[in-house]
């Protein structure tokens, strides 16, 4: 890659991560201004009996959307896939939120509820966020093999950040992680201004590389999603606010959405296996008991947060059918409706 361009990528990423910090923290204002519905709407109580809103949700995902869909310099096929991949789990996300009870947890919960005829909020996002991977992945383009590949990164990703949302800011820091390694991992194939023009990467006769003729670097993908969590991680941490589905779905999809547009199709197929692998986990193992009992883990989880008593043995949130989240969670950091009781944090 040529210093010109270089230099340009990094102006985009930063222009994208700065666009979508300004516009979530815009966005979060408004809404704690006018909440749609009030505010009551939107509060729930957390494990420590305090209320909190799950207004930093919309804000990050409309951020988020919002600075991709302005950010400078992106190809059209991928400012495409990315705002359709927030504004689609966003919503699906949301409707859970407001309308989901949590009776139902985990992909076998609502499945099962479907094939005895009941149709949870929970399958209603299930089958939202199927249908929005496939429409971003298909806006992103690609063979056939591609388009399926990549619709299974953004609706995966999209779960897989929402099985991580049970405490305050940990689901955005492993989005940060998550972003990190694309980052690292989502680099233009090629050198010099030919790349750009030359098209998907040949593989022998098979196309191997990014679906975009342009490809672009995963660091400039990902800083939008990023950019929109980590300027409202103070109120996640803080625990004033949380992502809840809304948010938490809308930025896995991103990042899912960024891995699908900037890394060669091997690259996509192995994130893939890790986000099946660990959406398979998570039905039998709690991601917060192995959080708790791995030290560099535990030190990650508890960095910026609240001191908190240690969680009671067999709690909901630490149990196999409950582990980690689930299509249809309450949302992170075990929240539950007013005048409730919380499991511990």
């Amino acid at each position: 890659m040529s210093l010109g361009r270089g230099a340009r990528h990094t102006a985009r990423t930063l222009t994208g991560a700065a666009l979508a910090a300004g516009a979530a923290r815009g966005a979060y204002a408004l809404l704690l201004a006018r909440p749609p519905g009030g505010p009551a709407a939107w509060t729930r109580t957390n494990h420590r009996g305090e209320p909190v809103t799950l207004l930093e949700g919309p804000a990050a995902a409309a951020g988020a959307a919002l600075a991709a869909a302005l950010t400078p310099g992106l190809p059209g096929r991928a400012r495409a896939g990315l705002v359709t991949a927030a504004a689609g789990a966003g919503a699906f996300g949301g409707f859970d939120d407001l309308a989901g009870s949590g009776g139902r947890r985990g992909f076998r919960g609502h499945l099962g509820a479907l094939a005895h005829g009941e149709v949870t909020t929970g399958a209603v996002k299930l089958g939202g966020i199927g249908a929005t991977g496939l429409a971003a992945s298909a806006l992103l383009g690609g063979s056939a093999l591609d388009v399926t590949i990549n619709a299974g990164l953004i609706a995966g990703g999209a779960n897989l950040l929402n099985l991580f949302d049970l405490r305050p800011g940990r689901a955005i820091k492993v989005a940060a992680l998550a972003g990190g390694l694309l980052a690292a991992a989502g680099r233009p194939q090629g050198t010099g201004d030919a790349a750009t023009s030359a098209g998907p990467v040949q593989a022998g006769p098979v196309l191997a590389g990014p679906v975009l003729a342009s490809p672009v670097p995963g660091a400039t993908l990902a800083a939008i999603p990023l950019g929109a969590a980590l300027a409202l991680a103070g109120e996640d941490l803080g625990e004033r606010a949380m992502l809840g589905d809304a948010g938490a779905n809308a930025l896995g999809a991103m990042l899912g959405a960024a891995a699908a547009a900037s890394l060669p199709r091997p690259g996509r197929v192995a994130v893939l296996a890790g986000i099946v692998a660990l959406t398979a986990a998570s039905e039998k193992v709690s991601f917060t008991k192995v959080i708790r009992r791995t030290p560099p883990l535990h030190w990650l989880d508890m960095l910026g947060r609240r001191p908190g008593s240690a969680p009671a043995a067999g709690s909901a949130a630490d149990s196999p059918a409950h582990p980690g989240g689930g299509p249809a969670s309450p949302g992170p950091h075990q929240p539950v409706a007013p005048g409730t009781t919380a499991s511990p944090p």
